[in-house]
């Protein structure tokens, strides 16, 4: 039995979006990691639910789908009302074997590595036109202006969404995934506003497919069967949906928190700039330090026991991503940013049959990302308050304003 939380453990209710705030609490997850791995979080705000902390159990907890399911709640910790959930249940986070296997393998090959390697060249080309269009002015927000652009503008390319309307599919995104931070949640209505006017645009989009195919994935989705039957209308729209949402955000704040983690440790950005040949495990790194995705939920289907805690059927189980790239019994100093760092067997892409379909782009674009800005704007430094989403859900930066040595054309 893992040891009762003392007078000295860290009084912090991790269903509360404020604690998220002004920085990722690591300070409390350090103290669970080493005294309480799988902590019952009593929630003001709804059902209280397991935490899990360290690396090794939540390995064993993603491996073990029968056990821990991501169907019969949802993976987002969130207490949903029954009709909100209705409208999920078809994404691919929410989905056990073997319906979660067939549906992946829709997607699968748009993702694999040799796809997306073909992808290089046009990335270089999105992220100096992207950089094109800051590099003069000397200042920029760059989470709007540099990060969320290039993730953008390359998913919605494959998918087949014109690039004129990617403003609305970030919009969409933010109202979708930040519904608990005020900037974007001006009413409880908002988030499904956004969801019901994405997917009224993916049928759209779904019906000139229909009459003049192409080469993007909606046109693969419309022509996909599984088990002998084509995607109904509420599959087509929750894949539009992951793909479109969860292709762009993640990487985003990826960026983002990885320009941050540089302008906050000069040392291992001037190693980087004197070594270009580190910036595969730059990213890597950056990726283990921000874990954009904080945790997913998973809901015990019977009673069993993990790290000494007797855990329910009906139970809900979060894994803490960023607590696991955390863990000190995985990573030597796991505090200080390396851009160096090897081994480096992060979990910030999750792990087991879940593991992020994108991974293989996100990396790309991260790297060519930093690349190019490490190049061309080498002297990025803060210009004012780093604004941080309110979530327990999404580890997001909404604005940095930086500035820099204006770029001579």
């Amino acid at each position: 039995m893992s040891i009762a939380p003392s007078l000295s453990a860290p009084l912090v209710d991790l269903s509360n979006p404020d604690v998220f705030v002004a920085a990722y609490p690591h300070d409390h997850f350090r103290w669970l990691r080493r005294n309480d791995p799988v902590w019952w979080n009593p929630s003001q705000f709804g059902t209280g639910f397991w935490v899990v902390s360290r690396y090794k159990d939540i390995w064993e907890v993603s491996l073990d789908q029968k056990t821990f399911s991501s169907a019969r709640q949802g993976a987002i910790q969130k207490d949903w009302k029954e009709d909100e959930y209705v409208a999920q249940e078809h994404l691919l986070i929410n989905q056990d074997p073997p319906k979660h296997t067939k549906y992946r393998r829709l997607v699968n090959m748009g993702f694999s590595p040799k796809m997306v390697t073909k992808l290089t060249e046009h990335i270089y080309e999105l992220s100096d036109h992207i950089i094109d269009n800051v590099a003069a002015r000397g200042e920029c927000d760059f989470v709007t202006d540099v990060a969320a652009e290039l993730p953008l503008q390359v998913i919605l390319e494959m998918i087949g969404v014109p690039l004129t309307d990617r403003h609305r599919v970030f919009d969409w995104s933010n109202k979708m995934l930040a519904y608990d931070d005020p900037e974007y949640q001006t009413s409880p209505e908002v988030p499904h506003m956004a969801s019901a006017e994405m997917f009224m645009y993916a049928n759209e989009l779904a019906l000139k497919r229909q009459s003049n195919p192409k080469d993007d994935l909606v046109s693969v989705l419309m022509e996909a069967e599984v088990d002998g039957e084509k995607l109904s209308v509420a599959e087509f729209n929750c894949f539009f949906l992951l793909l479109a949402v969860a292709g762009n955000e993640t990487t985003r704040n990826t960026i983002s928190g990885g320009m941050l983690a540089l302008i906050e440790h000069p040392e291992q950005r001037a190693r980087l700039m004197a070594d270009r040949s580190l910036l595969d495990s730059a990213v890597e790194e950056i990726v283990r330090w921000v874990s954009p995705v904080m945790a997913f939920r998973r809901t015990a289907t019977r009673d069993v026991v993990l790290a000494g805690r007797q855990i329910r059927e009906g139970d809900s189980v979060c894994l803490w991503y960023g607590s696991a790239n955390r863990d000190e019994t995985m990573f030597e100093d796991p505090d200080r940013f390396d851009v160096g760092r090897t081994p480096n067997e992060h979990l910030g892409f999750g792990i087991g049959p879940h593991f992020c379909l994108g991974a293989n782009l996100a990396r790309l674009e991260i790297r060519i990302m930093f690349e190019r800005l490490l190049e061309r704007l080498p002297d990025i430094q803060l210009a004012g308050p780093v604004e941080r989403l309110r979530s327990n859900f999404i580890n997001g930066i909404k604005h940095m304003p930086v500035r820099f040595t204006p770029e001579r054309s």
